[in-house]
């Protein structure tokens, strides 16, 4: 029995999981946890085994029925069931009609047609960073901006209202500020998407929320909800995936230099910075009914705990897992998820990121850290890994 979640990286090592998870999936890669809040539940390490539980029924997303495996959410009280909307925490039917709905508007043509646009929001925010520099944290100037820029975009939010929404945005997300200040941004970002909602039931325009608003599936609190939800998801994580991907290639310039190789590069790379860092690296089903599982039994009720490091890490999968290598073919990781709850809006980030790492690099061909590696802030106790700051120097 585990006493609580690895979550303490190696020594100098900031980009691997924690060595008690390798241990864990070589010899038991489902093992029982304690959880913060006294429940005894389970770990899974290897990805095999975490994708069975992810693509099985018996297994729900519900947060009323979930335990939090992360240290310091040691609150006995359930979490309330997810709001209408929040299809995250919903099984199906609900899950299923919420998504339906959505994925029509995050087609892979839809999101690559958001190409253009994504480079303009890029070349804007490197020019933006030439005027600044020559050290610049790459967090606050460019790994955050381009994101919250885009789902500007995508929620069809007038452009006066920029400026307001993505500080609000970044607030929200900013560990740093104190409990009251992202409350309030927070708030505000909820008005502002409720105000959104009633403009486009009046209104409709050519954007995701748009589009929804101008049928009659979704209530209002329904749409709200899905904006709010959106917005979480697709900010955080892809600033923090281009944020930490930076890092990781200057740690490792032979990658590096591969990505700078050639257009034919870029995908691949993208697919393995997204299975070396794994930074939404912990997640979590609760087995409504007894389970068999790796020849155990999971009783109802009992949460597992899904470490996606650790599984995008198992070299049953993945040959050589703990080097990076941006000449390997990823396919297979669950960075993203897997089964019906693997990310909506996952082609948006892989565009996002296709087109924000090769054009910082060919702006600024001399970029590099402008402290030591080991004095780079990391966020070790988030349920998404990254960077708090990243100082580089661009030239």
């Amino acid at each position: 029995m585990l006493e609580s979640l690895p979550y303490q990286r190696p020594a100098g090592c900031p980009f691997d999981p924690p060595e008690e998870l390798a241990r864990l999936r070589e010899k038991e890669p489902l093992t029982r946890l304690t959880f913060p809040d006294g429940h005894r539940g389970w770990l899974v390490t290897g990805h095999a085994l975490l994708r069975a539980v992810v693509s099985d029924p018996r297994f729900s997303s519900r947060q009323e029925l979930m335990h939090n495996p992360m240290p310091g959410t040691d609150s006995t009280e359930p979490m309330p069931p997810a709001g209408p909307g929040m299809f995250i925490g919903h099984d199906a039917p609900e899950h299923t009609r919420y998504r339906r709905l959505l994925m029509g508007r995050f087609t892979l043509r839809r999101m690559r047609r958001l190409t253009e646009r994504v480079e303009e929001i890029t070349a804007a925010q490197l020019d933006a960073m030439e005027r600044q520099g020559p050290v610049v944290d790459l967090v606050r100037a460019y790994a955050q901006p381009v994101p919250a820029l885009l789902i500007c975009e995508l929620l069809g939010v007038p452009y006066d209202e920029h400026e307001t929404f993505q500080r609000h945005t970044m607030t929200v997300n900013d560990h740093h500020a104190t409990a009251e200040e992202r409350v309030a941004a927070m708030n505000a970002l909820g008005t502002m998407l409720y105000d959104l909602v009633v403009a486009k039931r009046a209104a409709p325009t050519d954007d995701v929320l748009g589009d929804l608003a101008a049928g009659d599936e979704l209530t209002d609190e329904e749409l709200t909800n899905i904006a709010v939800l959106l917005l979480g998801a697709g900010f955080d994580t892809t600033a923090n995936m281009i944020a930490l991907g930076v890092f990781a290639l200057l740690e490792h310039p032979e990658q590096l230099a591969v990505l700078r190789s050639g257009p034919e590069a870029v995908d691949p790379a993208v697919e393995e910075l997204l299975r070396y860092l794994s930074i939404a690296h912990t997640g979590a089903r609760t087995a409504l009914e007894d389970v068999e599982l790796d020849g155990k039994l999971i009783r109802a009720g009992e949460t597992v705990a899904l470490s996606v490091m650790a599984a995008n890490r198992d070299p049953e999968k993945f040959p050589a897992p703990d080097r990076l290598d941006i000449r390997r073919q990823a396919t297979g990781h669950v960075a993203l998820g897997y089964g019906i709850h693997q990310c909506l809006g996952q082609q948006l980030a892989r565009v996002e990121m296709r087109v924000a790492l090769p054009a910082l690099f060919e702006r600024f061909p001399g970029l590099r850290l402008a402290v030591p590696a080991g004095e780079v802030p990391m966020r070790t106790a988030s349920d998404i890994y990254g960077v708090d700051r990243l100082s580089v120097r661009l030239w």
